[in-house]
């Protein structure tokens, strides 16, 4: 019987070592969960600065104003303009 309660103590100590370890892991994870998710965030934030970045650069209006003013591009005189248009194929 004393070697039994020797070896039920250990088992014991075992497994409350092992919740312990599990406890530990579990947190571990927790914590690295949300530094991931307030990572995402961030970058969600930064997608979309970008994208209104993008849009604001590639406005038709400002792209012309830019070609007139830095290039010294001006429109092609209309009778200069040629029209293509594709013709539908049955």
């Amino acid at each position: 019987m004393n070697r039994l309660n020797v070896v039920l103590a250990l088992l014991l100590i075992v497994c409350a070592l092992a919740v312990i370890q599990a406890q530990h892991r579990s947190r571990t994870y927790f914590v690295e969960l949300e530094r991931l998710k307030k990572q995402a965030h961030a970058l969600d934030e930064q997608w979309g600065q970008l994208q209104l970045e993008q849009s604001t650069w590639a406005n038709p209006a400002r792209v012309d104003s830019l070609a007139r003013t830095r290039l010294g591009l001006i429109a092609p005189p209309h009778d200069r303009v040629h029209i293509e248009t594709l013709a539908a194929t049955p």
